[in-house]
């Protein structure tokens, strides 16, 4: 489970330190007991991070030429597909 201090951390930080806990597991240095620390924070930092990416999508608009030429702003949704 993350710490408060990791909580408060921004996206930046959140996704460095999954950076690190991916290459800690992928050593064959940590134990199983670590292994499933890391695991376990890493699940909570992916939660966390793939929540922050949803709530920036929804903010999201992009601007797109509409049938006369001209710019219009739109949601992000509305633009894929």
């Amino acid at each position: 489970m993350m710490d408060e201090k990791m909580q408060a951390a921004s996206f930046e930080v959140k996704m460095s330190r999954l950076e690190e806990i991916v290459k800690r597991m992928e050593s064959t240095e940590a134990s199983l007991d670590e292994m499933l620390k890391l695991f376990e924070e890493g699940s909570a930092l992916v939660s966390d991070c793939s929540r922050v990416l949803r709530e920036a999508e929804q903010r999201v608009s992009v601007l797109t030429k509409g049938k006369d030429e001209s710019y219009v702003e739109v949601d992000f949704d509305r633009t894929e597909g």
